[in-house]
């Protein structure tokens, strides 16, 4: 079979303006970005307001390997198979970064005969939302540099500056720096450090905004730093707030590209949701739920952390009630969860199955927890064999859940007809009372321990004394009452990557809480977890290439 990149390279796409005008779009509503690519205008959602949504899908997983479990393929596949049976479907998923594109996991345009194209373009710059993010952040950083440097009219305190750089790109030696080197004209000396740029509280802000002037006070809300008596500075107190809207004017509106099979695909902003929210902008679910009668959507990683926080942090913030999910399995990960190592995992084991489908029960009962029903997809490998397809079958009838069978990767749309029969008998027959886990009112510990036990199965939360210290200062803010964020390995319920399957008998450990006052939720930073990653030993880099006439290779 060829390469994912291959496979783009051969696609017939459609001009945007074509795929537009099937969602009932004008060349009025969209700003193009060369032939096949463009910006949707934030008007259609102000001119269909009073339309009718359409049913929202919500595509997760179990925890995954690090290659991931194929959401976005899924994703992507599924809209494409609905779209096969005459549906009007429409994608709504994250863009990636250029971290994972060149470290080891990949990045978030499907594959296999389920992709979003132009594939390159998506992966690689696209719009250039990424570097506004970044651009728009880095201007606030300097910002509170210069006013130091200024005369510190607000009396920052430099040792307690809270907002970091960042770039996206996984750059393990710019964790932790000190800027200001050089001597006075090069300002005052300080720690300072980089997250990747789709941690950055400027990514959860475009995510969660309704629109442009809202955009623009919720940055003006950003927490950056205190002064020296402990009071809190916030962005607007630097009055740069609106530049860096206005470095953000094209940012917000929602991106229209298409798959291989020309099914419309709204992509917009990418925060991880090992470290933020993981979900794509509320922008582009609402725009795809005026126009399309089925939204497929995708939140990152496991359903622990992904799809958790697109029900208690997205729904809630976008009143937005999902209908169906569908939760991604592959026969690889069971067995990795089951014990089995990396090198093993096409060698055939229903013993090692039943072992790791622990995982599998555990993120079922998590998403029933928040009333909506769920579909088993079981992402088929070529080396999967049907005594192991039988075995995952039987389990999900056992515990009242419907399973398909998904080869979306090797047959596009053809191959996802029997999860779009499940999903549609789902909608019609299966009603979804959505709920949140959490009040937002309770404290900030007890909205983490409700998360740990009742999600990850811990049997209780400990605290460093930073993180105590921290939760105090929030609370003495009264910043409290919103919704939490969970920074969290993706590869174990627990937050601890080695600890596979469904653990039981351990604590969540909260090293640090911070608040993201203008995205409108507190992070709680556990175990070993890191805001920048770092390349492998051999990255995905390596392999790529282009060639002189333009023709990239190596990119997946």
């Amino acid at each position: 079979m060829k390469s994912d990149i291959e496979i783009a390279q051969s696609a017939k796409m459609l001009p945007i303006l074509r795929v537009a005008e099937k969602m009932g779009l004008t060349e009025d509503d969209i700003d193009l970005y060369g032939k096949y690519k463009s910006k949707i205008s934030l008007d259609v959602l102000k001119r269909n307001e009073n339309k009718k949504d359409g049913k929202l899908i919500l595509v997760t997983a179990i925890n995954p390997t690090p290659a991931g479990e194929g959401k976005s393929t899924v994703t992507i596949g599924l809209a494409q198979a609905l779209c096969k049976q005459g549906k009007n479907a429409v994608i709504a998923l994250r863009e990636p970064s250029l971290g994972p594109v060149f470290g080891v996991k990949g990045g978030a345009a499907g594959g296999g005969y389920a992709q979003v194209v132009p594939m390159e373009d998506i992966n690689l710059h696209f719009t250039g939302d990424m570097h506004a993010i970044t651009a728009a952040n880095n201007l606030l950083s300097a910002a509170i540099d210069n006013h130091i440097h200024q005369g510190n009219e607000l009396g920052i305190d430099s040792r307690r500056i809270t907002f970091k750089r960042v770039m996206d790109m996984n750059d393990r030696a710019l964790r932790n720096i000190v800027v200001g080197l050089g001597g006075k004209p090069n300002g005052f000396v300080r720690e300072d450090g980089f997250m990747i740029t789709v941690a950055s509280e400027i990514m959860a802000i475009l995510c969660l905004s309704e629109n442009l002037m809202d955009l623009k006070e919720r940055m003006g809300k950003i927490l950056i730093a205190y002064d020296m008596r402990s009071n809190p500075i916030y962005c607007k107190d630097l009055k740069v707030n609106g530049a860096m809207a206005l470095l953000m004017k094209d940012a917000i509106k929602p991106n229209l590209v298409q798959t291989l099979d020309n099914t419309p695909a709204i992509i917009h902003g990418g925060p991880f949701a090992n470290i933020a929210h993981g979900c794509n902008s509320l922008l582009a679910t609402k725009m795809a739920l005026k126009l399309g009668d089925y939204v497929v959507t995708e939140a990152g990683f496991g359903a622990d952390l992904g799809a958790e926080k697109f029900f208690d942090i997205k729904c809630r913030y976008g009143n937005l009630k999902p209908d169906c999910v569908v939760l991604v399995a592959t026969i690889r990960a069971l067995k990795h969860h089951g014990g089995v190592k990396k090198d093993k995992l096409n060698e055939p084991s229903v013993e090692a199955l039943s072992k790791g489908i622990t995982n599998l029960e555990k993120q079922i009962e998590n998403i029933k927890k928040f009333g909506v029903p769920v579909v088993v997809a079981i992402n088929k490998f070529m080396t999967d064999t049907q005594e192991e397809i039988n075995y995952i079958s039987e389990f999900c009838a056992n515990v009242g859940v419907k399973v398909a069978l998904t080869e979306v990767w090797e047959k596009g749309a053809d191959g996802g007809q029997e999860l779009v029969s499940k999903v549609l008998d789902t909608l019609q027959n299966e009603k979804s009372n959505f709920k949140v886990l959490y009040e937002e009112k309770l404290t900030i510990k007890e909205k983490i321990n409700i998360i740990a036990t009742e999600i990850y199965g811990a049997d209780g939360v400990e605290y460093s004394s930073s993180a105590n210290k921290q939760i105090a200062e929030i609370e003495k803010l009264e910043l409290d009452k919103i919704p939490i964020c969970v920074a969290k390995t993706q590869n174990s319920l627990s937050d601890n990557p080695s600890l596979l399957g469904r653990p039981r008998n351990f604590t969540i450990n909260v090293k640090e809480v911070k608040i993201s006052n203008g995205a409108g939720f507190i992070v709680a930073l556990t175990g070993s977890i890191m805001t920048m990653p770092g390349l492998p030993k051999v990255p995905a880099a390596d392999k790529m290439d282009i060639s002189e006439d333009g023709t990239i290779s190596g990119l997946f």
